[in-house]
């Protein structure tokens, strides 16, 4: 799945490979198997073997490694290196400049990559890595970012940082990834922060249980009425020869366009996946 058209996106733990085939059969648009946070410091060595094994496996799966600038991230680089089956997307936690992103890229060239803002320090810098040419999108790092200005993992107390991340992306035109909603038997709280994500600009919203992925999807992606309206109104702009025009009670316009092409090209894109 292209980073593009990401929705939504399942961790799964490195430490335990049995659910990585569990989390497939989700409608995840990619499974994010994890070797930081989830994977302990004694388990770190078996758990990269696992999850290098598992990326041939399907090419919805990505991954996490550990932070590039730990010895434990350099191990997990430089065993992709020398692995065939390259994972879709490679997701790199705590980075706070661009040079992370250059020095990944040189070493996997080709790899798209999703950097996680988890720092004050990095979400200074956030337009600038997300402007690197291998970057494919970027993830809001909610969790690290709470503990680090001492808040809960909470929407107001991270309204301000969300913004700052959202313009960041929005000035390197790179998609925006929303943190894990933490509460697994609190759906409604999952659709309403959900619902905010996607008001605020996220594409896209990660989560932590197969359980939450239909709830992002359902709020995330454009239902079928949605989307043939949106074809109805391309329809009728370049109709109109590409000016601003009255259509149903709305007015289109060049930056309203552009938000419904996206739309369409999200269902074609996922349209196209199904019948592979």
């Amino acid at each position: 799945m292209s980073a593009a058209h990401l929705t939504s996106l399942l961790f799964v733990s490195a430490a335990t490979p049995a659910r990585i085939v569990k989390a497939l059969d989700s409608d995840a648009d990619t499974v994010c198997v994890d070797l930081e946070d989830s994977v302990p410091a004694e388990a770190k060595a078996v758990a990269r073997t696992d999850a290098l094994k598992a990326m041939g496996s399907s090419p919805r799966l990505s991954l996490r490694t550990n932070p590039i600038g730990t010895a434990e991230g350099l191990r997990d680089l430089l065993a992709l290196t020398d692995h065939s089956d390259r994972p879709s997307l490679l997701l790199l936690p705590k980075v706070e400049s661009a040079s992370e992103i250059r020095i990944v890229a040189g070493i996997l060239p080709g790899v798209d990559l999703v950097p996680l803002i988890e720092t004050p320090a990095g979400l200074r810098e956030t337009a600038r890595i997300a402007a690197e040419p291998a970057v494919a999108a970027m993830m809001f790092g909610g969790g690290d970012m709470s503990a680090e200005l001492g808040v809960e993992l909470a929407w107001e107390p991270l309204a301000a940082a969300r913004g700052a991340f959202i313009l960041g992306c929005a000035e390197a035109a790179k998609p925006a990834i929303d943190v894990p909603f933490l509460g697994l038997a609190d759906i409604e709280g999952l659709a309403d922060e959900t619902r905010r994500a996607k008001a605020f600009g996220f594409q896209a919203k990660a989560a932590i249980h197969p359980s939450q992925i239909d709830v992002i999807n359902d709020v995330m992606r454009a239902s079928d009425e949605e989307v043939e309206a949106a074809r109805d109104a391309i329809t009728a702009f370049e109709a109109g020869g590409g000016a601003a025009i009255r259509f149903r009670g709305r007015m289109l316009e060049a930056p309203v366009m552009h938000r419904l092409r996206r739309i369409v090209a999200q269902s074609d894109h996922r349209r196209s996946m199904k019948n592979a």
